[in-house]
């Protein structure tokens, strides 16, 4: 074994025993844990600096109900927050010492599989909020790899652990939506009204492996046969009334990969079929509708469950398919607005957008607080100046002044790119009002799933605008992000809004509005 001199027996942590603040440590304060030398094939680490995420407080206010965590008695089998951290190695066990020199620094990236299940860093596998810990072969030698990235002294510890929030952010502008019918999958068409012209599917048709059609004639049925796949299982029905979807779709394998809408313009009846959509799932609204369609749709799936809903006005339904049509990135010398821009996730949104080599002409940043907004102006104008970049700062609760600032500043039909930084549906709602044709809504924030917002869909089909949400980040991206800022051209530390020790009063650490250091350092740093 490879180690310091005078390994540490204990460490101060705040393990948590089930939901709310009372049940993180111990009387409101941390406690001492055991530590021990590292095994053949573990690593003792120290946490040079760990920071506060808006998840740890989800994960704080759900206990054992949080989805990674259901089923687990935190009682009698404690988890540890803490999933955006640095450390340092300073043992590492027989198996490891020649990979793993004492003194070498890491990021972490938290987002951990195990035999294919997610067994994330600070959820399900104990985080960092505490002062050393060991780490096992699930953090070292998992199928991806190590999920420890090496930094250099370049780093401090703060922008080394905040390169995980800002992978999160970076991965939303990659393409995390499928935008393909499913190879092998299955696929439901339902047809409430067919195409004036021949129907198309210039683009896919031959990947579902299972076809449900419901509601064609008998001419349609026999032109989507023509298109499928040789050897494709083709399942005619009738088609179900709204009320009976969800028993229609169980009764026929649970959620469909490819649900193909043709002419369905009934709010009620696209809702029900966007529920039957699998995980990773695409929704096709294939045909314009006459006018608006107000649509319930669920935040949380978009946002955890990536669902893609695309849409076309053409009578091909291929056409909906594809990055071309739905693009990820921001919009060259477009007009981007930042929902909750005050927040430490909308600072990096705007920072991104800022720092972009060919990112918007435009960023307008949208907050309910003047005092937030303060810092995002003194932060960030002048490095949007020197940029060639217009940061507009807008103090809003409501669409119309955002509006107005996008008319002012040459989009008076609406934004390019509109980012939603609050999990609140009345706020994905009015920021959707702001797209305008050919725009992009990410719904950032993670509202949970079952959260209910309606927005009009019918400009994904008519005016190619886009719905789409990103959860987390991948070894890959936050791989990314390290040598980005090591070249110099991201600066992490820009986020850190306060810095406290491992006793720090949670009061101080204003969980819910800025990302925190719980590091090392005495709680009077």
């Amino acid at each position: 074994m490879s180690e310091a001199t005078n390994l540490p027996t204990s460490s101060l942590g705040w393990n948590l025993y089930g939901a709310g603040f009372e049940s993180l440590g111990r009387d409101g304060k941390p406690e001492a844990l055991p530590v021990s030398a590292p095994g053949p094939d573990q690593l003792l680490v120290r946490v040079d600096c760990v920071s506060l995420c808006f998840s740890d407080l989800k994960v704080l206010t759900a206990g054992d109900q949080h989805p990674k965590l259901v089923g687990r008695d935190l009682k009698a089998n404690p988890t540890r927050l803490g999933h955006e951290a640095s450390v340092t190695v300073i043992a590492a066990g027989a198996k490891l010492a020649d990979r793993y020199r004492v003194g070498s620094r890491f990021a972490v990236q938290p987002d951990v599989y195990v035999q294919g299940k997610s067994t994330a860093y600070g959820y399900v596998i104990s985080g960092a909020l505490t002062q050393f810990h060991l780490m096992g072969p699930e953090m070292i030698d998992s199928p991806e790899g190590t999920y420890l990235i090496p930094v250099d002294d370049s780093f401090s510890a703060a922008s080394a652990a905040l390169t995980e929030p800002w992978a999160c952010v970076d991965a939303a502008y990659t393409q995390r939506r499928r935008l393909e019918p499913l190879d092998g999958g299955s696929a439901w068409i339902d047809v409430a009204a067919e195409p004036r012209a021949e129907l198309q599917w210039g683009r896919g048709s031959r990947a579902p492996k299972r076809v449900v059609i419901t509601g064609a004639s008998t001419a349609l049925e026999t032109r989507l046969r023509g298109l499928l796949r040789d050897g494709c299982e083709v399942i005619v029905a009738p088609s179900p009334s709204t009320s009976e979807i969800a028993a229609f779709a169980q009764s026929h394998g649970g959620g469909f990969d490819d649900v193909i809408a043709i002419g369905v313009h009934e709010p009620a009846r696209v809702e029900a079929l966007l529920a039957t959509v699998a995980f990773r799932g695409a929704f096709n609204l294939v045909g314009r509708p006459a006018g608006a369609l107000n649509v319930a749709i669920d935040a949380g799936r978009v946002h955890y469950d990536y669902i893609a809903i695309l849409g076309t006005d053409s009578d091909d339904i291929g056409a909906a398919y594809g990055a071309a049509r739905n693009r990820a990135e921001l919009r060259s010398g477009g007009r981007m607005v930042v929902i909750g821009a005050g927040g430490p996730m909308g600072q990096m949104h705007v920072q991104r957008a800022i720092e972009m080599e060919s990112g918007p002409s435009v960023i307008i940043g949208v907050d309910v607080s003047a005092e937030r907004l303060g810092v995002l102006r003194d932060r960030f104008e002048p490095l949007a100046a020197t940029r060639g970049r217009k940061l507009v700062i807008v103090e809003a609760a409501d669409p119309a002044p955002v509006a107005a600032a996008l008319a002012a500043h040459g989009a008076p039909n609406g934004a390019d790119d509109v980012v939603v930084c609050v999990a609140a549906p009345p706020v994905i709602e009015g920021s959707a009002t702001l797209l305008g044709d050919d725009g992009m809504l990410v719904i950032f924030a993670g509202a949970k799933i079952g959260t209910m917002t309606t927005v009009d869909i019918a400009p994904v089909a008519s005016a190619a605008r886009q719905y789409t949400g990103t959860s987390g980040s991948s070894l890959e991206d936050q791989v990314g992000i390290v040598e980005r800022a090591a070249a110099g051209r991201l600066s992490p530390g820009r986020s850190v809004a306060a810095v406290g020790g491992i006793g720090t009063d949670r009061k101080s650490t204003r969980l819910n509005s800025s990302h925190t250091d719980i590091s090392r350092m005495p709680s009077s740093a």
